[in-house]
């Protein structure tokens, strides 16, 4: 019975390192930050409306805009990437496949930029 638990040490450390170090991580900006943040720390940042405001006020539906257009073109790469790694595998069929895609995404693209989409006046 001790070789079978003697044979979970490694184990058992590795867990209590990492406890550790994740409670040094956690506990250490408590410890060196800076306590008294500078003004220009709390002012307005790229969202256009002050911090610490109320959370109901309206804003421009632009953000909302280049969130959505956002979220497209990731999907966009996060499906490129796999199909970059398996290019050999999927044959012909599979790069026109991924072409229609790309096909229909350029239009979209097109058809936003025609519309003034990517302008932020």
């Amino acid at each position: 019975m001790n070789a079978l638990l003697m044979s979970y040490l490694p184990l058992v450390v590795f867990i209590a390192v990492a406890m550790v170090i994740g409670l040094a991580l956690l506990i250490a900006p408590f410890i060196v930050a800076y306590q008294l943040p500078d003004p220009e720390k709390l002012s307005a940042y790229e969202c256009g409306f002050n911090a610490f405001d109320d959370a109901r006020m309206k804003f421009d539906v632009r953000f909302y805009l280049v969130a959505i257009l956002f979220i497209i073109f990731d999907l966009e790469v996060s499906f490129l990437f796999p199909w970059a790694v398996a290019f050999r595998q999927i044959g012909e069929f599979g790069f026109w496949s991924m072409m229609a895609f790309l096909g229909v995404l350029t239009v979209g693209f097109i058809y936003e930029w025609k519309k003034g989409a990517l302008e932020w006046d």
